[in-house]
C-alpha cells in the first residue's frame, strides 16, 4: 500500500516540529520531562497510524523503538533508556494546550504542504490539471463532535476551511455553545491568503456582509448556495426563466450501487439589466441532480447558487466542479474522521482535548492525501504495523538500526 504513494523524501518535506515549537507549553517547568513538540510529534505519528484514542496514541509510543523516539526528540532517561509519554501525560497536555495555537500551527504546516503540492502540479490523486478549474477553491463547512457531549455540556462544534484539491484543512475554529457558525465565518478566513481563490459554502453563510468582505477585503470569489434563509434572493433566482434556458453542462456517474446525473444551467445577472439584490453577484446557477440506488426509486433535487465569477472566469463545467467539490469535502474529510478515526465515537470531552484530537486527525488526513493516499484506512493500517513509516510523512528523518540483522 505504501509503495503506491508518491515518493516521500523527508529532506524535501518541511519538518512538522518546526511549526509545533511555536505552540506555548501549558505546563509548569517543575517536573517537566517530555518536550511539548516531542509529545505532539508522537501524537501526530500515531494519528497517521490510525490511532483513535489517547490510549492508542500512548500505545504507539510504547511500541516505537528507542532510535525512533530519539528522532522524535524524546529526552533520554538517567538510566540510559528512553521512555515515551504515558497516556495520562498526553491527556493532560491535550486538555490544557492552547487549541488556537495548535490549529494555527497545523494550518500553517498544511498550507505550506498544499502550496508545494499545487506548485508541482501533483496533488496525489492522479487527476490532470485540465479536469479542474483554473482557480483553486476552499470550502467552509462545520462538523459536530458527537462523542464530546455530556449531560452538563453540549457537544462541541468545529468550523473548518478545507482546500478542494487536495483536501487539506487550512484553518479550524470552535463554535461556542451560545453562538453559531455564521459569526465565526470571517474570523476563520482572516489569516488565509484568499486572493484569486474561490470560497464555497452552504446557504448558512450566504450573508451579504460576508460576501462583501470576501470580494473587497480579501480579493476572493465565492460560490454560495441559496435556500430559504435568504427568501428575497431565493424568490428572485427561482423566478428567473429557467425553462427557456438551455442546459450548459451535464455529467453522469455510476458506482457504489447507484446512478447519478447532474445538470447545470447558468444565467448572467448584469446590474444594468435589473440584477438581483446581492453583493457582487454575476452569475446564478441552477443545479439539478437525479440519483437512483439499486432497487429504489429515483430521487430528484434542484438547488440554486450565486457566484461572483464572470462567464470569462469560469466555464459551466468549472462552476459545476466548484459545487460538486464543496460537497465532496464530506467524503474526503468528515466521513474519514468518523469512519476511519472514529471521531463521533470518541468520548474525549475535557478542556481542549476534543478540538486537539480533531486537529491531529486533520493533520494525518492532510499529509496522507498530499502523499497520494486514496484509501486512508488501508494506508493507516499499513503504517500501524511499522511505526517508523510515519515519520517521513512529516519531514522527520529516521535511520533504523540495522545492527544484528
Amino acid at each position: 500500500m505504501l509503495a503506491n504513494l508518491s515518493p516521500i523524501d523527508p529532506h524535501t518535506i518541511p519538518d512538522l516540529r518546526t511549526y509545533l515549537r511555536a505552540i506555548p507549553d501549558p505546563r509548569s517547568l517543575r517536573g517537566l520531562w517530555h518536550p511539548l513538540d516531542a509529545i505532539l510529534a508522537i501524537c501526530s505519528c500515531a494519528a497517521a497510524s490510525g490511532a483513535k484514542t489517547i490510549e492508542e496514541i500512548a500505545e504507539w509510543g510504547q511500541r516505537a523503538p528507542l532510535r525512533l523516539l530519539t528522532a522524535l526528540g524524546v529526552r533520554p532517561h538517567p538510566l540510559h533508556y528512553r521512555r515515551s509519554p504515558a497516556a495520562c501525560t498526553i491527556d493532560r497536555v491535550l486538555c490544557r494546550i492552547n487549541a488556537h495555537a495548535l490549529d494555527a500551527a497545523i494550518g500553517a504546516y498544511l498550507a505550506d504542504r498544499h502550496h508545494a503540492t499545487t506548485a508541482t502540479g501533483d496533488d496525489g490523486d492522479g487527476a490532470t490539471d485540465n479536469a479542474r478549474p483554473a482557480l483553486p477553491a476552499i470550502a467552509v463547512d462545520g462538523k459536530a463532535l458527537k462523542g464530546s457531549a455530556r449531560l452538563d455540556q453540549p457537544r462541541r462544534h468545529l468550523l473548518s476551511a478545507l482546500a478542494h484539491h487536495p483536501p487539506l484543512t487550512l484553518a479550524q475554529s470552535e463554535v461556542g455553545a451560545k453562538t453559531n457558525e455564521t459569526r465565526h465565518f470571517l474570523p476563520l478566513l482572516q489569516g488565509l491568503d484568499l486572493a484569486g481563490r474561490v470560497v464555497t459554502f452552504d446557504a448558512l453563510h450566504t450573508v451579504k456582509e460576508h460576501l462583501k468582505r470576501l470580494v473587497k477585503g480579501k480579493g476572493a470569489h465565492y460560490v454560495a448556495m441559496v435556500k430559504g434563509n435568504q427568501p428575497t434572493l431565493h424568490a428572485q433566482i427561482s423566478g428567473l426563466p429557467w425553462g427557456r434556458t438551455p442546459i450548459a453542462h451535464t455529467r453522469s456517474e455510476k458506482g457504489h450501487g447507484r446512478r447519478e446525473s447532474r445538470s447545470i444551467k447558468v444565467m448572467g445577472i448584469a446590474d444594468s439589466l435589473g440584477g438581483i439584490c446581492f453583493s457582487h453577484a454575476r452569475l446564478v446557477l441552477r443545479v439539478h441532480r437525479r440519483q437512483q440506488e439499486t432497487g429504489k426509486k429515483q430521487t430528484r433535487e434542484t438547488v440554486f447558487a450565486v457566484t461572483s465569477l464572470d462567464a470569462h472566469q469560469a466555464t459551466p463545467a468549472d462552476l459545476a466542479a466548484y459545487v460538486r467539490g464543496h460537497w465532496a469535502i464530506e467524503n474526503s474529510s468528515h466521513h474519514i474522521r468518523d469512519v476511519t478515526f472514529g471521531e463521533d465515537a470518541c468520548t474525549v470531552h475535557t478542556g481542549s482535548a476534543p478540538r486537539a484530537m480533531a486537529a491531529l486527525r486533520n493533520l494525518a488526513i492532510g499529509v496522507l492525501k498530499s502523499a497520494g493516499a486514496d484509501n486512508i484506512a488501508k494506508t493507516t493500517r499499513a503504517i500501524r504495523d511499522l511505526p517508523e513509516h510515519a515519520l517521513p510523512f512529516y519531514g522527520i528523518g529516521y535511520e533504523p538500526d540495522l545492527s544484528g540483522t
